[in-house]
């Protein structure tokens, strides 16, 4: 999977062979954002508008954006289930 990053937002990127153009969507938060480009740098300046005017219609609604989720999950396990994690890992 390819990974764009902008203020902290990452987007999944692929390409789209049918329409021969690159499409991306923002992950981890709830609202669902895409964009897209014909080139890398139109895909990246698409991205970047994109959480422009996320952030921008927030403000103008009075709310709080969403922060993209971390990646991070935090879980108590038994040590035994760490182990065996840590090995397959």
């Amino acid at each position: 999977m390819n990974i764009m990053t902008y203020k902290a937002y990452s987007a999944r990127i692929e390409y789209d062979e049918r329409d021969n153009i690159f499409t991306g969507r923002i992950l981890g938060i709830r609202s669902m954002i895409s964009f897209h480009g014909q080139t890398v740098s139109e895909l990246r300046a698409e991205f970047e508008q994109a959480i422009e005017d996320y952030l921008s219609e927030c403000q103008e609604l009075g709310i709080q954006p969403e922060k993209p989720a971390s990646g991070k999950l935090l879980l108590r396990v038994p040590p035994e289930i760490h182990s065996q994690a840590l090995f397959a890992a």
